[in-house]
């Protein structure tokens, strides 16, 4: 079909219908006439219909296409205090009762303090989400303060739920992360720098300096999540099989590895 016929007037619809009067203006032909009159009106009618559904169309298409949302759903109230205790949660935690809500809600301090590094890893984290912070709930928001020990990492792991930003207050950290494409970033990072880490993708903080490290984290979502590769890897129920298979060594090794994770 002609663009013209479709989106504006068509001249060659018009000269074509001046010609068809003009040739069956013979009153013989009168009843020819009426129906080639007949048969344009159909086609314009039919020209019109389709106009009207290619604009219901693309008009559908503009309604479908998904906004763009942070990780967390943006709030419909002034705030909503997570109600930990309650009994039922879907995909968060409902409101705690305006009533009940109180100032301490709104203020953390557990950042106040030194994080115990005296474990396998050397190092600490306090979480600022909504289990430990429930004024946080449906804001989108945390923080965590990470604390190391010399020599001290936060291993590999990653956010499923949020994408991560940071500052080195104190000490040095080779920050790094590993994209999809396997491809690894990495930097040491001094007080007063910072790093951002894409969501989901592995990534890990080493103390490289001479003595203790302390860095703040902040994520785009109220409970980003960790997925921890070792604890995953080696303190799951995951098959002796599929380790030895995936990394191919055997079941000693295995063993061996998990019992540095056992508890």
């Amino acid at each position: 079909m002609h663009l013209g016929i479709l989106f504006g007037e068509d001249t060659h619809v018009n000269e074509f219908r001046d010609q068809q009067i003009r040739i069956y203006d013979d009153p013989l032909l009168s009843s020819l006439t009426v129906f080639s009159r007949r048969e344009i009106q159909v086609m314009a009618s039919s020209i019109t219909s389709l106009r009207f559904h290619l604009l219901c169309c693309l008009t559908a298409v503009w309604l479908l296409i998904p906004p763009s949302h942070s990780a967390d759903p943006d709030p419909l109230q002034d705030f909503c205090v997570a109600n930990i205790s309650a009994s039922i949660s879907v995909n968060g935690f409902p409101c705690k009762p305006a009533s009940e809500v109180t100032l301490e809600d709104f203020f953390f301090d557990g950042f106040t303090k030194e994080g115990n590094t005296s474990n396998i890893f050397a190092s600490s984290l306090t979480p600022a989400n909504v289990l430990t912070f429930p004024g946080l709930n449906t804001l989108g928001i945390a923080m965590n303060r990470v604390d190391f020990a010399p020599g001290g990492i936060n291993p590999p792991h990653s956010h499923p739920r949020a994408s991560e930003t940071g500052v080195v207050i104190e000490g040095k950290l080779l920050v790094g992360f590993v994209t999809t494409n396997n491809v690894f970033y990495s930097k040491v990072l001094s007080a007063g720098q910072m790093f951002v880490i894409p969501r989901g993708l592995v990534h890990f903080q080493l103390n490289v300096g001479e003595g203790k490290a302390l860095a703040f984290t902040a994520f785009n979502s109220h409970l980003p999540g960790a997925a921890v590769v070792p604890f995953n890897l080696f303190a799951s129920s995951i098959p002796n099989e599929v380790l030895t298979k995936t990394f191919r060594v055997d079941t000693d090794l295995i063993n061996t590895i998990r019992s540095k994770f056992g508890s």
